[in-house]
């Protein structure tokens, strides 16, 4: 198999010939270390010496203040949207809004004046044609809706105003809409998948009810995932922490896989995961980057490889448990990682 091959299979639960993996997007600071150990200059050549099989496609966005999607709203009204920094928790220009009325003002951001389909085509045609070539869209419009109001706000408002903020994360989602539309159109025929997602979990569980990510978010992932499935691609799904509750409503809305399994998380475990929904839905993740990568050594890094592969022979894409590996985790235990699946 190679590694489209791979992929599919695993999201559609087939037979493979050994776990499909992906590394992810590490951060800066990580991608440093890694190109050092592996002595390459770039991401290509450093997928190459790893093997894995998915190939992260990002939107080409450059707006006045913003250089990629994820920080294409200006809540602070300031000019200056820092991508890696940004924060859910501080108030937002919608703060103190009372009425819907009040957010008529905002300069909601045209999404075609700020997205080259050309460079797009570009980067999709960039992918190796036999590994997946998966979009990282992200529409996290409930993160964006949180943004605008400033967290705590937001949750008030949707228990206290939830036409006001339905309103705003109806703006948010149509911005995505129309941004994935034109990415789409760009690369009709040259992609497998996209990362869409909402960080809606915690260490110990929900960060809200579930009821009310029924109401409020899952809306949402639905027309983003029914988009995606339109264009013939595959969705994965993307939530830090525990998101175990929530699960059910997500395979309801159509998403293939959910990234990532957070083991250390509250009923993230691979077991039960396995038991609950191994028949209906993919995953990917499992090893963990909060302790194991971080502190574990080699051997404990390939068992635990071992361990996962046996425990899910195909519906699993096996991957560090945040798609942003971090500077503290050690180039050798990414190495450990991507040997020991492409030995099995």
């Amino acid at each position: 198999m190679n590694g489209k091959e791979r992929f599919y299979a695993t999201i559609e639960r087939r037979p493979v010939d050994r776990p499909a993996s992906w590394l992810g997007m590490p951060s800066p600071g990580a991608l440093e270390k890694l190109f050092d150990f592996y002595q390459v200059d770039n991401m290509p050549d450093l997928k190459k010496k790893l093997g894995d099989d998915i190939y992260a496609v990002e939107v080409p966005y450059q707006s006045d203040y913003a250089n990629a999607i994820y920080a294409a709203f200006d809540w602070y009204k300031d000019g200056n949207v820092d991508a890696q920094e940004r924060t859910l928790t501080t108030p937002g220009c919608f703060a103190d809004a009372e009425s819907i009325e009040d957010i008529a003002s905002f300069e909601w951001p045209e999404p075609a004046l700020y997205i080259d389909p050309e460079e797009c085509r570009r980067r999709g045609a960039q992918v190796p044609k036999d590994k997946a070539a998966m979009a990282m869209l992200w529409s996290a419009h409930f993160q964006d809706t949180c943004a605008a109001f400033g967290m705590q706000q937001a949750l008030m408002n949707m228990v206290a105003e939830p036409e006001l903020y339905r309103a705003v994360d109806d703006k948010v989602l149509e911005f995505y809409l129309k941004a994935n539309e034109i990415f789409y159109e760009a690369t009709k025929g040259r992609l497998d998948a996209v990362l869409i997602g909402n960080d809606m979990g915690s260490q110990r569980g929900l960060m809200v009810s579930p009821k009310m990510l029924r109401d409020f978010v899952i809306p949402g992932c639905k027309k983003l995932t029914d988009q995606a499935h339109r264009y013939g691609l595959k969705v994965i799904y993307h939530s830090c922490g525990s998101i175990t509750d929530i699960i059910p409503d997500l395979i309801a809305a159509g998403v293939d896989a959910i990234h990532p399994i957070q083991a250390l998380a509250a009923g993230m475990q691979p077991e039960l995961l396995k038991e609950r929904y191994a028949d209906q839905i993919s995953f990917c993740g499992g090893v963990d980057t909060q302790e194991l990568l971080v502190h574990g050594d080699t051997e404990a890094i390939r068992s635990k490889v071992r361990k996962l592969a046996e425990l899910f022979p195909t519906g699993l894409i096996l991957s560090p448990s945040h798609e942003a590996l971090l500077p503290d985790v050690p180039a050798q235990n990414v190495d450990a990682l991507f040997d020991e699946v492409n030995r099995l």
